[in-house]
């Protein structure tokens, strides 16, 4: 939530005695707008003080762009986690498809020596059923069927010979067998083991996406936050702008000077940035409530402090208050003061002209935060109901 510090610039926040419960069509908008983008302002003026909107505005913005610039750091740490996530199952991946194409040549092996076991055996009983055979006649008879004792042991260790050969061939191939199948279910064990890693690390890299979806999503929300409130304040300033603009244009009202060498007020305030600092009473500076407060109390006279209590259009009703002297007369000296909405501004009378017209040196009549000097002609000071106080 942002609480705003009362500023005390060009603007109304104390409506005359006669419109003091109105408020305008333009400014609710503007508040409507500031509650929809979500900020919490607790502001010290009213819902007419378009000034301080806009410091509003510019203090959400600034926060804002300071939780943007943090989401973008987590953002960045989210892609490099996805991206290390994204190697780790690369390289998983890796070993998955190197598993698997063990796998693939451990069953074709199995495969291609299953068939030469189930041929092995097929010899080995047809071998068995010979000498089964064999077996059934008579060591006589064999003796009579053999032209001599060495060709009968010849035979005798022939078919021994074969027997055994085709037995040991039978264990190499079974050996071999029972091998790949532990082989194979090493492999398989592996491939599950490795499975398993790559659905913890895709888990992990969904959540680090989904992260990384919120925060880009948050960045794009406050950004479009950050855009409509620089859009409010653009039209906040176009029209202050066009207020202050009435003053000094025609019937000779005219901004005469900028810089001229005759501001006096202080450097330290001067040379700040607009609305880095607030006076000793209680003002922004380099705004015209600021400067004029500043002139009255360099001339030696009390300047109250006002700030926290009022915009320019209200300094002519806090005088009253403070029973210091206000009217419609013009005299070097005076504050001039333009109560016309949306926020007023406050001038110091340098001259006051035989018809009426008054000489002036401001700050910020055209909202850049400068020191300029201005004629306002005797028809405008009275079109307007200028105000005067005299401290």
């Amino acid at each position: 939530m942002f609480k705003v510090q009362f500023k005390n610039k060009n603007m109304k926040t104390k409506p005359k005695q006669a419109s003091i419960k109105k408020v305008s069509a333009v400014t609710a908008l503007a508040i409507a707008t500031v509650l929809a983008v979500g900020f919490t302002v607790v502001p010290r003026v009213t819902a007419d003080s378009y000034d301080e909107q806009i410091k509003a505005l510019q203090q959400q913005n600034n926060s804002t762009q300071g939780q943007v610039s943090q989401l973008q750091l987590q953002a960045s740490s989210y892609q490099d986690t996805i991206s290390k996530l994204q190697a780790q199952i690369n390289t998983v991946q890796a070993q998955i498809n190197d598993s698997v194409a063990k796998q693939n040549d451990l069953q074709n092996q199995i495969t291609a020596n299953q068939i030469e076991l189930d041929k092995q055996r097929g010899i080995l009983g047809e071998n068995i059923r010979v000498m089964y055979v064999e077996g059934q006649i008579t060591t006589i008879e064999m003796l009579a069927t053999s032209k001599n004792l060495s060709e009968f042991v010849d035979k005798e260790e022939y078919r021994n010979t074969i027997k055994n050969k085709i037995q040991a061939t039978l264990k190499s191939i079974n050996d071999l067998q029972n091998k790949l199948k532990e082989q194979k279910l090493q492999v398989e064990h592996l491939l599950g083991d490795q499975k398993t890693q790559q659905a913890q690390l895709d888990s992990s890299r969904a959540q680090q996406a989904g992260l990384l979806n919120l925060n880009q999503s948050q960045q794009a929300d406050f950004n479009s936050k950050i855009a409509a409130n620089q859009s409010q304040i653009s039209g906040l300033r176009k029209q202050q702008a066009a207020e202050n603009a009435r003053l000094f244009a025609g019937d000779g009202s005219r901004i005469i000077a900028g810089n001229n060498g005759n501001d006096t007020y202080p450097d330290m305030w001067r040379n700040a940035s607009q609305d880095s600092m607030v006076d000793r009473w209680g003002m922004y500076n380099r705004e015209c409530v600021s400067y004029t407060a500043w002139r009255v109390a360099e001339s030696g006279r009390y300047m109250p402090n006002w700030g926290g209590v009022g915009n320019a259009n209200q300094w002519d009703d806090n005088a009253r208050a403070a029973n210091i002297p206000v009217d419609g007369s013009p005299r070097p000296g005076d504050v001039a003061i333009k109560n016309s909405q949306p926020y007023g501004h406050a001038m110091y009378v340098e001259h006051v002209y035989g018809d009426g017209a008054i000489y002036v040196s401001q700050y910020n009549a055209q909202l850049d935060g400068t020191y300029s000097e201005a004629i306002i002609s005797a028809n405008t000071v009275r079109g307007m109901g200028l105000q005067f106080i005299h401290f």
